[in-house]
């Protein structure tokens, strides 16, 4: 009985729909940052994220004031070498920053340092990051510094879920589907929509071919993801993305 109430509990916890993604709202302009690669950026100084409409706009303000280039949020001054960066970054990981501990480990880990990049990761999620917890999932599917572990796997991954990573829940929804829990499945699918995850709509859309989703469940998914998708846009956000894309034209 206590386990199927522990089990109870944690499907409850699982199955919550989560307010926000794990990345959560850009500190400065407070919408909703974007699941979409390339659109913000981690300021090493204070640790958050920033999405790139802010960050350049705030590079404009400082070219044509003729200022310092400094953090948008903290204002502290950008590193003018590696040292300086790194002297920064492990003040954030002294202090016990998850953010720091957990960048710090996947530098480690494109390194091919698993080992150390397994240690800032761990430390990292028990002080609660989302994406620690994803990288650790990712470190007990492969193996290459813990043994295989697929309970480990799952269980950091469900954490990651409901913290708000959606693809941490999309992952899920293949582990639910080879256990034959379809229902799991496209509930893992609904929650991961309605944060303005992509690719868990268009499986939505496939469950939604097999009738496996009721036609009005479907189209409440669908009013969920493009409002989530909506809140994440600005004029200031789509012209940022318009040089982005000119800048990395010219570059090719």
């Amino acid at each position: 009985m206590c386990k199927e109430r522990a089990a109870k509990l944690r499907d409850e916890k699982l199955f919550r729909q989560p307010e926000s993604t794990h990345f959560g709202d850009c500190p400065i302009c407070f919408l909703p940052l974007s699941l979409q690669p390339f659109t913000s950026s981690v300021m090493g100084c204070f640790s958050k994220i920033i999405c790139q409409a802010c960050v350049y706009a705030d590079r404009k303000r400082e070219i044509e004031a003729r200022l310092v280039p400094a953090c948008p949020f903290c204002r502290h001054p950008v590193p003018k070498s590696d040292e300086e960066f790194d002297k920064i970054n492990f003040k954030r990981i002294a202090a016990n920053d998850p953010v720091a501990l957990r960048e710090i480990g996947q530098h480690r880990r494109k390194e091919g340092d698993h080992e150390k990049a397994f240690k800032y990761y761990i430390k990292a999620a028990e002080l609660g990051d989302a994406e620690a917890h994803y990288c650790l999932s990712a470190s007990y599917e492969e193996g290459k510094c813990v043994e295989k572990d697929e309970e480990k796997k799952i269980y950091h991954l469900e954490e990651a879920a409901i913290a708000g990573h959606p693809d941490a829940r999309f992952m899920l929804v293949s582990h639910e589907l080879g256990s034959g829990r379809v229902g799991r499945a496209v509930k893992h699918l609904i929650i991961a929509a309605n944060l303005g995850h992509e690719k868990s709509m268009q499986g939505l859309k496939e469950c939604y071919k097999d009738r496996l989703i009721s036609k009005e469940d479907f189209a409440a998914a669908l009013r969920a993801n493009y409002a989530a998708v909506y809140a994440t846009k600005s004029p200031q956000r789509e012209a940022a993305d318009t040089r982005r894309l000119k800048k990395s034209q010219i570059a090719g």
